[in-house]
């Protein structure tokens, strides 16, 4: 059964953030918002977690396209090669914000993602989930819940959301309605900066 945890964004509470964490810890499942949709993730550190997130997606792990959702910028050399300068200011004068950027991956992703060429970073503008991610230690790995419902497309009430989601996830944090439009997605690794998907922001190129 998920529990539903209502964090508000403008003052996370650090110790339900620290209840979310230790769930993450333990290798659980959240669904969590962000600054477009609400996200399923998990501690992009533990294979089993990430193994039920690909099941439950209906991927292979190791083809899967998850986004790494990082506190800042700071991460970046960890799981993305070497960037330019210009693409570091793109990323610097976007972020945080609701953008994917794909980029080329580093030797230092996880095992499960080492034959992955590209690593797609997220910084979201959502103190809830910059919260999450500072505590925990590293990034999560995430995905966007999307509904069965083609015309809804995103479940943007959290408490719908905890129905739906109740025996595949262990939290669901509420913080408040979400928004119904997903992140624009900008691949990085081929120089020229090339728009895969359109979707909330205005980018500043």
């Amino acid at each position: 059964m998920a529990e539903l945890i209502k964090i508000y964004e403008e003052n996370p509470n650090p110790k339900e953030i620290a209840r979310v964490v230790d769930v993450l810890k333990k290798g659980g499942l959240i669904i969590y918002p962000t600054d477009t949709v609400y996200g399923l993730g998990c501690d992009i550190t533990n294979n089993s977690a990430l193994e039920k997130i690909a099941k439950i997606k209906g991927v292979k792990l190791e083809k899967a396209n998850f986004s790494f959702i990082c506190e800042d910028l700071s991460n970046l050399s960890e799981y993305a090669k070497q960037i330019d300068n210009s693409t570091f200011k793109l990323l610097k004068r976007n972020l945080p914000g609701p953008y994917t950027f794909i980029l080329p991956g580093s030797n230092n992703l996880p095992t499960v993602f080492k034959k992955k060429k590209t690593v797609g970073i997220r910084v979201p503008d959502n103190k809830i989930c910059q919260a999450i991610v500072n505590k925990l230690g590293n990034p999560i790995v995430s995905t966007s819940i999307k509904d069965d419902d083609e015309v809804i497309e995103y479940t943007t009430d959290p408490e719908l959301i905890a129905e739906k989601w109740d025996k595949l996830v262990d939290i669901v944090v509420d913080g408040g309605y979400g928004d119904n439009v997903a992140s624009t997605v900008i691949d990085l690794t081929e120089g020229e900066p090339e728009v895969i998907r359109e979707g909330k922001g205005d980018l500043a190129l």
